[in-house]
């Protein structure tokens, strides 16, 4: 068969990191998720990676890891964040590429991509080279083999940055149809103008570039990616695969493929992931068309036809990469009166400071390192892995002379400033509509970052010069003025030291065990001295601890004292350590006030001994503020759920009557009624029973009294009570007890007036089913009359879940039990 499709993902996010911490903070957008990128994988990455096909009976005939069948490609910084965040989702990506890999001939569906999505052709020479070779090293790191192809950040495209790519042995690239010129027959002088779109989007073409070089590339279909992406194809597999079938002419086109953001197969349209996965095995299980990668179809289809490009051109902008660097008018649609006249000073304010620093590197690094852009170049490979084996290869690599430890930590702040230096060309920061957004203040923070490390390098402030350009950068919004008040508003706050880090160990050692070593994200402290003192309910603590950067490795030896006076009222104070002898005064001293109950002069104490050093629970980042903002809040909860529980108690008849004959309530009973009824369920829903005959009496009871339930923390309280069951059961299949508890639990979600997410469940026990699951006593090793309980209640877990069950040969069946739709999604 001579018909071939090929879709390709692009799976992006832009990094969310706190520049200083290296960490995502919490996100209350993407509530009920912790910050976007966990939201984004449970909606997308994760659901791809166990895609569900449904059998005819609505129940899941099979999960497939939709990576092994389509082209795709995944941003480095994503792939770091879902290392430690995503770890099964990560690993199900790297081993569908595997798979790919041997099922294509040697060709995998992985394609690497320039490592933090910045506009190339907007990019200098030095910066386009080391983000191809960084996107190529991570890729190498995670994959395990060298890429074929390589997307391009919004398919943005020049000659040079072709050029370059084929220098360091990429193969090809994937554009939009709107990006090509023209094309002719290899060896044929003769063009043919294709502008327009109008490319035939049917085979692979070859571009030739100045140096002799040449670069494979695919235009894709750009009809059936918008029809995609925009216009409703994900509702249908059926559909989406006839839609792509439709493009073959009279058998005469040889490819059909498609490239679209990733995101819209699970996070744009929701359950996109299934419609993919069932288009997928729909064409290949129908023998339409054989499903393909790019390497592979490119070595069997080598380019007959020459192609040239429009440059300075993308996918997301009519105007060419206008969308980077100007006002042309392409934003998201959302702001009508809005301008995007900021886009252009934002950028000369990044190129000036990057321009500025950069003369300053050459030289203060060339002190310690042979070449400090080959090292540049290098050094993803400590940032893939920070291990000290691959620091002092590095070092061994590239320095000029045997460095001591001080010498290394400059090495490395030289090359932490050249990351953030790229990181703060990351796209998103432009693409959008205002000034002050998220996207657009993460670029800006990293140049804050690029600000404050060149001010400790290289003895001088570039931070006024930077701000006067930043100026020049207007918001949309008067509140928020321009770049410098934005910088001023959100980066100088952000900006960080390891005093700054200090402080945090020392405040949330109040609320938890500190050990002898801590991480605190890209930190990590080690306890010298720890002394704690109690009067009533106040608490202080004076102590010495080392914080080191991940990062730099740059060290400093702290002390500190911390005092707590109840509820939110905490003073603390850091300073460098300055010998035993000075430690010892400061410890005596202010524990002395403080054992006398003398709290103010304990508080004039850390004034004096740490001066303007002093911090307050406001200076814990955001997470563990939270954490212990919910442990100092506990006990004033519980006084108030327990005196509105009295009040709801007390007056229930009178709240029902209320309620029943459509009398407004007063506020304070409807709370009343709120709080307790919540309270109870949550009980429930997080205990070991999970009974039905439980659970009704109270939902009947919260009906009868008109209460509001917080349905979306009792339905996530819910699912992790019912995802624990099943992991239980995973580890211990056999154990009856566990099996009947799951099932009754799946029973409960049927009987509920709101949605739980049993999607992690549901994967949990498929697996169960299709490694424990037997279809003969002997393969169960039961024998005897447990096996045909064993095997009914197997059964029972299989219709609970919506899973096709294996053989299990059970004479009955549960009774079918009505489900509200999407319940256990």
């Amino acid at each position: 068969m001579d018909r071939f499709v090929c879709i390709h993902g692009h799976f992006y996010q832009p990094p969310r990191e706190n520049p200083w911490l290296e960490a995502i903070e919490i996100q209350d957008s993407a509530f009920p998720y912790h910050d976007w990128n966990e939201r984004i994988t449970a909606e997308c990455y994760a659901a791809n990676a166990v895609s569900r096909i449904w059998d005819t009976e609505g129940k899941i005939a099979q999960l497939v890891n939709n990576y092994a069948g389509i082209s795709f490609d995944f941003g480095p910084t994503v792939l770091l964040w879902m290392q430690k965040h995503a770890t099964e989702a990560y690993e199900a990506i790297l081993e569908a590429d595997r798979q790919s890999v041997i099922k294509f001939g040697g060709h995998g569906n992985a394609l690497a991509q320039a490592y933090n999505h910045m506009i190339l052709p907007l990019a200098n020479g030095r910066d386009k080279n080391t983000q191809i070779i960084w996107g190529i090293k991570d890729f190498e790191y995670r994959f395990g083999r060298k890429p074929e192809g390589l997307w391009l950040p919004e398919t943005a495209v020049d000659l040079e940055t072709l050029d370059l790519m084929a220098q360091h042995g990429i193969g090809f690239a994937i554009l939009a149809p709107g990006q090509a010129s023209r094309v002719r027959p290899i060896d044929d002088s003769k063009w043919q103008d294709v502008s327009g779109g109008k490319i035939y989007p049917a085979t692979a073409y070859r571009v030739s570039l100045a140096s002799g070089r040449v670069m494979n590339l695919f235009f894709y279909d750009g009809p059936i990616a918008q029809a995609l992406a925009f216009e409703g194809l994900l509702n249908n597999g059926e559909a989406f695969a006839n839609r792509l079938l439709s493009a073959f002419a009279d058998d005469s086109s040889r490819l059909v493929h498609i490239a679209t953001d990733g995101e819209s197969y699970g996070h744009h349209h929701h359950h996109g992931d299934m419609a993919l996965a069932h288009a997928l095995r729909y064409i290949e299980s129908n023998g339409l068309a054989q499903v393909t990668n790019y390497g592979r179809y490119l070595e069997d289809h080598p380019p007959t036809y020459e192609v040239e490009i429009f440059e300075n051109s993308s996918w997301s902008c009519v105007h060419g990469i206008e969308r980077w660097r100007s006002d042309c008018g392409c934003n998201s649609g959302g702001n009508p009166g809005w301008n995007q006249s900021w886009r252009a000073p934002l950028r000369a304010a990044l190129d000036w400071l990057r321009d500025a620093v950069n003369p300053a590197f050459e030289q203060r690094a060339g002190q310690f390192l042979t070449d400090p852009w080959a090292a540049r170049d290098d050094y993803i490979d400590i940032r893939v892995d920070r291990s000290p084996e691959r620091i002092g290869a590095f070092m061994n690599r590239h320095a000029t002379r045997p460095l001591n430890s001080s010498d290394q930590i400059a090495v490395l702040k030289f090359m932490e400033l050249q990351r953030n230096a790229m990181l703060m060309y990351t796209s998103c920061g432009w693409f959008f509509d205002e000034l002050s957004g998220i996207e657009t203040v993460q670029v800006i923070q990293y140049a804050g970052r690029v600000v404050q490390l060149a001010d400790q390098l290289f003895s001088q402030s570039y931070e006024p010069g930077f701000l006067e350009h930043l100026e020049l950068a207007k918001s949309n919004i008067s509140e928020h003025g321009n770049g410098r008040s934005i910088y001023e508003k959100w980066v100088r706050p952000a900006m960080l030291d390891i005093k700054d880090v200090g402080a945090h160990y020392a405040l949330s050692s109040l609320f938890q065990e500190v050990g002898e070593r801590s991480s605190i994200y890209a930190y990590s402290a080690t306890r010298e001295d720890y002394r704690s003192f109690q009067v009533g309910g106040s608490k202080l603590v004076v102590g010495r601890a080392t914080v080191t950067s991940d990062a730099t490795r740059a060290t400093s030896s702290l002390c500190f004292g911390v005092l707590h006076l109840g509820d939110h009222s905490i003073a603390c104070g850091t300073g460098e350590y300055q010998g035993a002898q000075k430690y010892e005064a400061l410890a005596k001293e202010i524990s002395e006030a403080f054992a006398g109950a003398d709290f103010p002069k304990t508080i004039l104490l850390l004034g004096k001994y740490f001066g303007a050093s002093t911090y307050s629970l406001t200076s814990l980042f955001a997470d563990e503020r939270r954490k212990v903002l919910n442990i100092i809040m506990g006990p004033t909860l519980k006084e108030a759920e327990a005196a509105y529980s009295s009040i709801y108690e007390h007056h229930a008849p009178l709240i029902r009557f209320l309620t029943g004959s459509g009398t407004p309530r007063p506020p304070v009973l409807s709370v009343a009624a709120d709080l307790c009824l919540n309270a109870k369920l949550r009980r429930v829903l997080q205990g070991d029973g999970l009974d039905p005959e439980v659970v009704r009496p109270l939902l009947e009871e919260a009906r009868l009294a008109g209460a509001t339930l917080d349905v979306t923390a009792l339905g996530l309280l819910l699912a992790a009570n019912i995802e624990h069951l099943a992991e239980q059961l995973l580890d211990q299949p056999d154990d009856l007890s566990r099996l009947e508890r799951l099932n009754k639990a799946a029973q409960l979600v049927r009987t509920l007036p709101f949605e739980v997410n049993l999607w992690k469940t549901q994967n949990i026990c498929y697996k169960i089913l299709h490694t424990y699951c037997p279809n003969s006593d002997e393969k169960a090793g039961l024998g005897g009359p447990n096996s045909k309980e064993w095997l009914h209640h197997y059964s029972a877990l299989a219709e609970n879940f919506l899973l096709r069950a294996p053989v299990c040969p059970v004479n009955s069946k549960p009774a079918h039990m009505d489900r509200k739709p999407g319940s256990l999604l």
